[in-house]
C-alpha cells in the first residue's frame, strides 16, 4: 500500500468517524430538545420520555432541521404555548454543543 493509499484511508476513516459522531450528537440534541419542549407543555414522566423520543423520531422525515422545528411548532401551537421557531432554533444550536460535549465525555 503507497502513502498516497494509506492517506486516502485516514481520510475515509476519519470522514466515517466524524459522521457516526455528528449523528449521535443531533439524535442526542434531539433528544434533549424533546425534554425541553415537554417541560414547557406541562408534559411530565414516561410521556415526555415517550415526546422526546418522537422529536428524535421527527429528523428522519427529511435532511435538515426544519422537520423538527415544524413538529416543535405545531406542538406547541396545540398546547398554546408560546414559543417562536427563532426560540427554538436558538435552543438548538445550544443544544447540539450539549450534545456535543456529553458524547466527547463518554
Amino acid at each position: 500500500m503507497s502513502t498516497f493509499d494509506s492517506r486516502e484511508k485516514g481520510f475515509e476513516n476519519k470522514f466515517a468517524h466524524d459522521e457516526e459522531l455528528r449523528f449521535k450528537a443531533t439524535a442526542r440534541r434531539n433528544k434533549l430538545l424533546g425534554a425541553w419542549a415537554a417541560e414547557k407543555m406541562g408534559i411530565t414522566g414516561a410521556a415526555a420520555d415517550s415526546y422526546a423520543k418522537d422529536v428524535v423520531a421527527a429528523d428522519f422525515e427529511e435532511a435538515g432541521d426544519d422537520d423538527v422545528v415544524r413538529k416543535l411548532v405545531a406542538d406547541f401551537k396545540a398546547k398554546n404555548v408560546e414559543q417562536t421557531e427563532q426560540t427554538i432554533r436558538r435552543y438548538m444550536d445550544e443544544l447540539m454543543a450539549t450534545a456535543i460535549a456529553q458524547i466527547e465525555a463518554q
